[in-house]
């Protein structure tokens, strides 16, 4: 099985013991449907190629994919993302209009997809901003339907990197691609610490006393609080205020891809913001 086909799978299992969060899981169990198996369909490839060998990279700071080694092929690019259009037309309840002229600019080559890709990459919103003006939707309606295929991508590339190419590597941003943590987990009978990337999965070990987001290694600032007996919690940042939902595997879950175990989580979230504090990004 896949790893979307897992997380496919474990949505499915959450939808049946949780039914109240079926429809607010539709559209991702639908669009694990459409991308399995087109892993390799984005149009998006990534090359290694650098002046700085991976050694130097990860001695610097730097992750091992920058923009500029992103290559786009426009055509295939934009039938995979049609396919993702789709499914969110036929799902969802909102934004029809907008996913329509959204498709439009696609298909009418509206859309600069290289640097939109390369921007989502490098988290520079301005590209995003741009074309969402020009073809009249919404910033993160374009950012979600982009991210989609971009993940995807990054994902497949990820898998081929073997963690020892990481080693020594202690940012709390992903090796691989420069994104931040979407989770934390807590594996092995130790219970050391991995953080998640938010967007190839990559997971890489962290210091277990200290914020990803701001490096805060004060003990008395960092705590947590959970809900429930599952084996997800939220750890908080109070020299940040912000947060990071951490799953305990020996608790149960293992395997089970954190993408997947974020979304079937969602109550944290709410109940994080309401505590006042916001998700690390």
């Amino acid at each position: 099985m896949t790893k979307i086909a897992e997380k496919k799978a474990f949505l499915d299992d959450v939808c049946r013991e949780t039914p109240e969060y079926a429809d607010l899981l539709t559209l991702f169990r639908e669009l694990y449907v459409t991308v399995a198996g087109r892993e390799g369909e984005t149009g998006i490839s990534f090359s290694r190629t650098s002046h700085l060998t991976a050694e130097e990279r990860m001695r610097f700071g730097f992750p091992l994919l920058a923009p500029e080694a992103m290559t786009v092929d426009p055509a295939r690019a934009t039938h995979f993302l049609d396919s993702v259009i789709e499914v969110m037309t036929r799902v969802g309840r909102d934004g029809k209009g907008e996913l329509s002229l959204l498709r439009q600019a696609l298909h009418g080559g509206g859309l600069d997809l290289p640097r939109l890709f390369r921007g989502c990459l490098a988290r520079e919103r301005e590209a995003i901003v741009e074309a969402s003006a020009v073809c009249c939707v919404s910033p993160p309606l374009l950012e979600f339907v982009l991210e989609t295929a971009l993940r995807t991508a990054l994902e497949e590339f990820a898998e081929s990197v073997e963690p020892a190419l990481v080693e020594g590597w202690k940012e709390g941003f992903c090796p691989v691609c420069g994104s931040r943590p979407g989770m934390a987990e807590l594996a092995g009978e130790d219970g050391r610490r991995f953080l998640s990337c938010s967007s190839c999965s990559f997971s890489w070990p962290f210091t277990r006393i200290k914020c990803p987001y701001c490096g805060s290694e004060e003990a008395e600032k960092l705590s947590y609080f959970e809900a429930g007996d599952g084996p997800v919690r939220v750890d908080v940042c109070r020299s940040c205020s912000r947060y990071i939902k951490t799953r305990d595997s020996r608790k149960g879950h293992a395997g089970v891809p954190l993408d997947a175990e974020d979304l079937a989580t969602m109550h944290l979230d709410l109940l994080a913001t309401r505590e006042g504090f916001e998700r690390g990004k």
